[in-house]
């Protein structure tokens, strides 16, 4: 899929931030069209039927939770990105929740944005099956046979770790709360420490420098992210 032939709609109240997405976007080459509201963004899906969309979740006539629910609900598997402020974040795991498929904080690097709507766009490409295996670094997970290896060394896991590292594959480039973690590991009858507790064992085995790592980092209040396949 060509950026020319990807549309983008932008559901922002605010005209500066949709000038900016405008221009930064439109210089990519991607066909942009804008919602100033929720109304006004339910239709334009429905007309334009757009392939991403950016969505404020501070509307001043429809809550974005709302609508992302409501899209959601009819079976619409657009990619959604949040656009959000950096203190919300009880707001970024509710949408992440409703199937929001990534966020951005304001103020916001274009090309931070950019990375995350190819992922985005990418991740729905690949949704029809999973690749036997998954390369990032030097890190490789064989998902057949379950061999996971950084480097020509074998790592050995518990079945705890390689089911959260499975799941964070599955869904690399993308950012997974702590409670979609929890009921995909755990069934969700699991506290979040449990989950912490392993994420740090995993990357003791997998990371060269645990404390600071480079394949499973941190989003703050929100979950984990797993780097991008190569």
């Amino acid at each position: 899929m060509t950026n020319a032939a990807v549309k983008i709609l932008i559901v922002d109240d605010e005209p500066p931030i949709r000038k900016l997405l405008r221009v930064g976007l439109g210089t990519q080459g991607y066909a942009i069209s804008e919602a100033p509201s929720g109304k006004v963004a339910m239709a334009l899906v429905k007309e334009d039927r757009p392939d991403l969309i950016l969505l404020d979740l501070g509307l001043p006539d429809v809550a974005g939770h709302d609508l992302l629910a409501a899209w959601r609900q009819e079976g619409m598997q657009v990619p959604v990105i949040i656009l959000s402020s950096r203190t919300d974040e009880a707001g970024i795991v509710g949408a992440l929740e409703l199937g929001a498929d990534d966020y951005v904080t304001k103020p916001f690097g274009m090309n931070e944005l950019a990375a995350r709507i190819r992922t985005a766009l990418r991740h729905r490409l690949q949704q029809q099956g999973e690749k036997p295996v998954f390369q990032t670094g030097e890190l490789s997970v064989d998902l057949v046979k379950r061999i996971v290896r950084v480097g020509d060394r074998e790592i050995k896991l518990s079945p705890k770790e390689y089911d959260i590292l499975r799941v964070l594959v599955q869904h690399a480039g993308k950012v997974l709360t702590h409670r979609f973690l929890l009921k995909h590991v755990w069934g969700g009858s699991a506290d979040v420490q449990y989950l912490r507790v392993y994420v740090r064992q995993l990357r003791q085995k997998i990371e060269k420098t645990p404390d600071e790592p480079q394949y499973i980092t941190t989003e703050t209040g929100v979950g984990y992210r797993l780097r991008e396949a190569d």
